[in-house]
């Protein structure tokens, strides 16, 4: 228990890190912004209590809203995602991954079903934050490029991530 505590203590500090001192100084565009700290909701156990995931969803939101300067926005998106991804999992897997302690990743789940669920979520993420941050529908196809495109290249750079820096359980 105390060391799956400080597993994702590492794990959510290593992520804000990265996205606050490596992705956001990056100039991709100005409709290219990923927001890979969004993968320590996404990596959460299965299992966990929703409430729970909520509660750090909106703690991560607020750790990134204090640091970007935009008061409230990443807050709302990551807790929004981080309701939804209960209901997501809930369809996406099966009983025994409630029942033990799995967390989502290409090892354990599979590339396909990896890929899809962080689409899904990134893209929840992205039309929430984004059409928040414009406040408006006057520009709704510029918005939706920038979401789209973003959501995109977030995914991307998850699963490159994934790819490189978790064992794979299927090679024992």
């Amino acid at each position: 228990m105390i060391i799956d505590l400080l597993k994702y203590i590492v794990r959510f500090i290593l992520v804000v890190l990265i996205q606050l001192l490596v992705v956001n100084k990056i100039e991709l565009s100005t409709y290219v912004n990923p927001y890979i700290y969004i993968l320590f909701i996404l990596s959460l156990p299965v299992s966990m209590k929703p409430w729970m995931v909520v509660l750090l969803s909106f703690f991560t939101g607020l750790v990134m809203d204090t640091f970007s300067s935009t008061p409230g926005l990443h807050m709302a998106a990551t807790g929004f995602m981080g309701y939804l991804r209960n209901f997501y999992l809930q369809f996406a897997c099966s009983k025994e991954d409630f029942e033990g302690r799995i967390e989502p990743s290409i090892s354990k789940k599979g590339i396909v079903w990896f890929v899809f669920y962080v689409s899904i979520l990134a893209l929840i993420h992205h039309v929430f934050l984004f059409y928040l941050e414009v406040y408006s529908f006057r520009e709704f196809f510029r918005t939706l490029f920038r979401v789209v495109s973003s959501s995109l290249f977030t995914v991307i750079i998850i699963s490159i991530g994934q790819l490189l820096f978790y064992r794979s359980d299927k090679v024992r």
